[in-house]
């Protein structure tokens, strides 16, 4: 692998940049299959939330949703980058990541916040991590649809090759070991694009919670997962400015050109260069918008 790949992907970027907990998060174990459990138990995703004791959480492996505060809500808009959600950890628990956090004590956040949290505790343990964006259809309860999901990637030097790990689907039976999925278990969006677009599959067999289907809802994830591949793991509300209002009302011209962006990140170590590239000089890509944006 490129050393200045390898380099890039050691990086912290605004979101995943842990602080003065830097140091703790290198005490953290080193075993990853731990360390995600870890990270799993601090938190409880939204939808467990709304579900409370049924369902996948019949088994309360996720804590006892009747002892969560009544007022409670989804906390991703309050916990957007690693350092505050460690420092609230904290603050509800002064003991930190522990196995033993109350489920009154943990924080409310969807599968992005949860890969935050893992590549910032790679990053700090020098282990080149990041986070990918894009759909998973290995879920039981979605039935065979494949719905919006974020996931981690970490380079394992012994190996030689990128491990793919989904810390917030650990504790689901799906099949898959999820500390070692297969490459075509995870929908990256860039392939879903282009086999939409050259007709090998169902725009509607994605999704997001928004909620949403069909191209648009990979087109999205294309410009989150591209961020992404740049250091940049920007929150689910914002999308690239010059499409904001137009994804109902792609014209062809806007289709083919994300074809080429597609194209590109099907190889994101082969053409990280061109990556690097239309990064620092399309502005278009980085220009922004949604929420106060």
């Amino acid at each position: 692998m490129n050393k200045k790949v390898l380099d890039h992907y050691l990086q912290y970027s605004q979101f995943t940049y842990p602080g003065l907990y830097e140091n703790y998060l290198k005490s953290l174990t080193n075993n990853i299959r731990e360390l995600g459990l870890l990270v799993r138990k601090q938190l409880i995703h939204r939808t467990t939330l709304a579900a409370g004791n049924t369902g996948s959480n019949e088994d309360l492996k996720y804590g006892d949703m009747t002892k969560v505060p009544w007022s409670r809500q989804a906390e991703d808009d309050y916990f957007n980058t690693a350092v505050s959600i460690i420092a609230e950890l904290f603050r509800r628990d002064s003991r930190g990541f522990t196995l033993k956090r109350k489920p009154q004590n943990k924080v409310v956040l969807t599968c992005r916040h949860t890969t935050l949290l893992m590549a910032s505790i790679l990053k700090a343990k020098g282990i080149p991590g990041r986070v990918r964006s894009g759909n998973a259809s290995y879920f039981p309860e979605e039935k065979g649809l494949s719905s919006d999901h974020w996931i981690n990637e970490y380079w394992s030097d012994k190996e030689s090759r990128w491990i793919i790990i989904d810390v917030d689907g650990s504790l689901h039976n799906t099949g898959f070991d999820m500390y070692d999925l297969p490459p075509d278990a995870f929908d990256y969006p860039a392939k879903a694009w282009l086999a939409i677009r050259e007709g090998k599959v169902d725009a509607d067999h994605f999704w997001n919670a928004k909620p949403a289907a069909g191209l648009k809802v990979v087109g999205w994830a294309l410009f989150y997962d591209f961020h992404c591949l740049m250091n940049n793991e920007i929150v689910y509300l914002h999308s690239p400015a010059y499409l904001y209002s137009k994804w109902d009302s792609l014209t062809e011209d806007d289709r083919l050109e994300l074809d080429k962006l597609a194209k590109i990140m099907l190889d994101p170590e082969k053409n990280f260069d061109r990556l690097a590239q239309i990064w620092e000089v399309n502005r278009k890509y980085r220009i922004l918008k949604g929420g106060l944006l």
